[in-house]
């Protein structure tokens, strides 16, 4: 699972990722990253009542924690990450999350590098 020191909280963290940062979409989810500052990176989820009831909600959250815990290292410092999962995300399968995870974390990394 990911640790409480990597999880963003705060209203304004998450603002400033998606209004702010670069995005990537997948079927299954929408990856948001800004880098700022020299801080340990955060990691946000979004997961609305268009993924389901509460149950597969936070399923559905548990599942993207513990595939962000294993790609932490990834992020530059200061990153602001906000993963917000679309309603596929509830019937895709974990190997299929973790893909579409890569795909977008790729995609943004290499992005923002070049």
């Amino acid at each position: 699972m990911l640790t409480r020191e990597f999880r963003m909280r705060r209203g304004e963290d998450f603002a400033t990722a998606v209004k702010r940062g670069k995005r990537v979409g997948r079927p299954t989810l929408v990856v948001h990253l800004h880098v700022c500052g020299e801080e340990d990176p955060l990691v946000g989820f979004v997961v609305g009542r268009a993924v389901g009831g509460a149950v597969v909600r936070n399923k559905v959250k548990r599942r993207l924690r513990h595939l962000m815990r294993d790609r932490l290292h990834r992020l530059p410092r200061g990153s602001l990450l906000v993963v917000r999962a679309n309603p596929r995300a509830a019937s895709a399968r974990h190997e299929q999350l973790a893909a579409e995870l890569d795909v977008a974390l790729d995609r943004l990394l290499g992005r923002r590098e070049s």
